[in-house]
């Protein structure tokens, strides 16, 4: 992509202006109703996945019930990206911060801390041996490069509890194996995929000629639906670390006035 350069002093006010209008939207309500209905609409959508039988469910909806739900758990990863800028609820870092973990505890019983934590060294060293999400020059191959970025954020604590919540959900609650396995293991699973690929591979993969902006970042220039159903916006990722504290759902808006300029 190539390199957002503003032609004259006039643009880049113009740009700063807009995305302080962004802002202001931002400390309104707008983020943290999103945020719920995220987190709500996962938490709702799950329950019926798990509560359906799954031999009288049709074959051909199995499908599309499992990319739904893919989709959400990505949007309970986004949320959390969103809370660690401070953009879900700008006006309470407490409650701010609060939905970000709650997020990622559903997502996976990630520890929003350590999330946090691992984050800002990404946008402070991208793309780099210092930037947790980047491979390590040996794994750069995406599959390799997967596995590796897997590796420098699961653990085995994890693993611990999830075994245990599979146990509430099968010996006590009783859901089915098979409804865990299909609605709740694979989509997850899954999710990690997509977040990888579109967030973390074709944003932060080095091209043959070598990165052209400080961000060591790249944008997928997907129309704004389409930006939206493969990652939420996150493939507009140098205007995300050009402007971080603006909401994955302004990010289109970003995304266009950097390619007016």
């Amino acid at each position: 992509m190539t390199s957002i350069v503003f032609d004259t002093t006039q643009n880049v006010s113009e740009i700063k202006q807009e995305i302080k209008q962004l802002t202001r939207k931002q400390n309104s309500a707008y983020g943290l109703l999103i945020a719920l209905s995220l987190i709500g609409l996962w938490a709702i959508s799950l329950s019926l996945l798990f509560s359906i039988h799954l031999d009288q469910f049709p074959v051909w909806l199995i499908l599309p019930a499992i990319l739904w739900q893919m989709f959400l758990y990505t949007g309970l990863f986004i949320t959390a990206h969103d809370a660690m800028h401070g953009a879900v609820y700008p006006q309470s870092a407490k409650v701010n911060h609060f939905l970000g973990a709650l997020a990622v505890t559903c997502y996976g019983l990630f520890s929003y801390r350590e999330l946090l934590e691992k984050h800002w060294l990404h946008h402070r060293y991208p793309a780099s041996a210092q930037d947790p999400d980047f491979h390590d020059g040996e794994h750069n191959h995406p599959v390799r490069w997967y596995f590796y970025f897997m590796s420098r954020y699961w653990q085995w604590k994890q693993l611990i509890g999830l075994t245990l919540v599979y146990i509430l959900l099968r010996y006590v609650l009783h859901i089915p194996q098979s409804n865990l396995l299909v609605f709740w293991v694979i989509p997850s699973l899954l999710s990690s995929v997509q977040l990888f690929y579109f967030g973390t591979f074709l944003t932060h993969n080095e091209p043959s000629e070598g990165f052209n902006n400080s961000h060591r970042a790249r944008t997928n220039p997907l129309p704004p639906f389409w930006s939206f159903i493969t990652c939420y916006h996150f493939g507009y990722h140098e205007e995300h670390h050009e402007h971080p504290s603006v909401a994955w759902w302004q990010l289109p808006i970003v995304h266009r006035l950097h390619r007016s300029c």
